[in-house]
């Protein structure tokens, strides 16, 4: 009998997949960053000329557009592009674009346009395939040929119930730009199945690389979040990877590393607070930590027990319960956090049930120092409360208005001080410690793409 090979047994050190730090040889990535590149509006703009308008990139979630006509809208600098579900269920992409003048199409981030898509200037009408189909006084309009003024199509593909866009005419197919490993890796957290529970977006005073290598490495926790050392194991030596052309993927185990059972207990319980997707496993976690109570609610296990594997059987108990399959998931991804870095803008922290996304483009006014970040959080809920705890997009205009959870507070916090740091003249360039190797792989694919002359 064949033995099915789960998702995260790359996680074992002898599996021969995952690399430990000494596997990564000195000089296999940029670990010196020059500094223009986050601050020169020169390098910004070849980034837009050979990053940006070359790379598949997430614009939004399938369930975003469940009705036919159903649009939204994506922006990439001053670029426009258009998002719509047509009759026969497919997702298309156009320049946001009419074919007569060039007015902008849809003006709003979203929308339906179940007949089709109209231009508001002078009445141009679209189908759902970007067809034209109407002009204004037809029998006038001259040497206006139909079939030769369709709005002009980008490539629009799915994975993971995320929808993305590619604004190259050019471009190779999404599922090879993934790469089979990547799918066959992330394919068993049913990402598709979770429903979104934050979704918001704001300006920040930042290039969008340095949000990116914020959240590429677990080398400042200590620094900026003392209060996940209760939970997160961060010895550089149990954290494994995997890299690929263009991704990686990253994971440190969720352990109090020689702490008791008691305090291993206690900085569970505490997860909700950082993790608010955890709150649903608590009670089940509780169950199965009763029976190791003394008479004084203390704590003891024997030494097969552990907080950690008693977190992982209620994980999977409570998600087996709401009905989702983990039956391709490995105990460790029922606690453990895989941090993927899908190039150029996509950071996913993943675990059974839940996930959290970072996403940051460049600011539409082309200024190096500031950037569009994007959050949102996933998670598996049952049929009967999907749409009570669905969350809308939010568009923060005040800066600080809006109450992030604590550890992503904190980035938030830090990641203007960085880019203001960085706009020393004399700083001209960083240095990466050997655990920010992740960082290193993200920046020699920028690297190589920089480096790429456009066809």
């Amino acid at each position: 009998m064949t033995q099915v090979i789960r998702s995260g047994e790359w996680l074992r050190p002898d599996s021969g997949i995952g690399l430990g730090l000494d596997d990564v040889e000195p000089g296999t990535f940029n670990m010196s960053i020059s500094t223009d590149r986050y601050t020169c509006p020169e390098y910004a703009a070849l980034e837009r000329e050979r990053i940006w308008s070359r790379v598949w990139q997430v614009v939004g979630r399938v369930d975003d557009l469940p009705k036919v006509g159903d649009w939204k809208r994506y922006q990439i600098l001053d670029q426009s592009y258009v998002i719509v579900r047509g009759k026969d269920e497919k997702l298309r992409g156009f320049v946001n674009a009419c074919r007569h003048r060039g007015n902008m199409l849809c003006m709003t981030n979203t929308g339906n346009a179940k007949r089709g898509l109209l231009c508001q200037y002078h009445l141009w009408s679209y189908d759902l395939e970007g067809k034209l189909r109407g002009v204004l006084r037809e029998n006038l309009s001259g040497q206006i040929d139909k079939s030769d003024n369709s709005l002009l199509a980008v490539s629009v593909d799915t994975f993971g119930g995320f929808i993305f866009l590619n604004p190259d005419p050019d471009a190779q197919p999404l599922r090879e730009y993934l790469g089979d490993k990547v799918i066959e890796l992330i394919e068993p957290y049913r990402l598709d199945q979770m429903t979104t529970v934050m979704d918001v977006r704001e300006a920040l005073d930042c290039n969008w690389k340095v949000v990116m290598d914020a959240f590429e490495e677990g080398y400042h926790i200590n620094g900026i979040h003392p209060q996940l050392l209760a939970v997160l194991n961060i010895d550089p030596a149990t954290t494994r990877y995997q890299f690929f052309e263009n991704h990686s993927v990253a994971v440190a185990p969720f352990e109090v590393q020689g702490a008791g059972a008691q305090k291993q207990v206690d900085g569970i319980m505490a997860l909700p607070e950082t993790f608010p997707g955890t709150a649903a496993v608590i009670p089940r976690f509780q169950e199965l930590v009763a029976p190791y109570q003394n008479a004084d609610g203390e704590v003891e296990f024997p030494e097969s027990v552990t907080a950690r594997s008693l977190l992982q059987q209620a994980t999977r108990d409570t998600l087996t319960g709401f009905g989702l399959d983990v039956s391709g998931l490995t105990d460790d991804q029922m606690s453990d956090n895989q941090g993927w870095v899908l190039f150029p803008n996509f950071f996913m922290t993943v675990r059974a049930g839940e996930c959290h996304i970072i996403m940051a483009v460049p600011h539409p006014d082309g200024d190096p120092n500031r950037c569009i970040w994007h959050v949102s959080s996933y998670m598996f809920l049952p049929a009967e409360h999907r749409d009570a705890f669905r969350a809308d997009l939010i568009e923060v205009e005040e800066p600080g208005s809006y109450k992030y959870f604590e550890a992503l507070h904190q980035d938030y916090v830090q990641m203007p001080r960085q880019q203001k740091g960085l706009r020393n003249n004399r700083l001209d360039h960083m240095s990466l410690v050997k655990e920010e190797v992740v960082i290193g792989h993200f920046h020699s694919v920028i690297d190589r793409y920089m480096a790429e002359a456009t066809s």
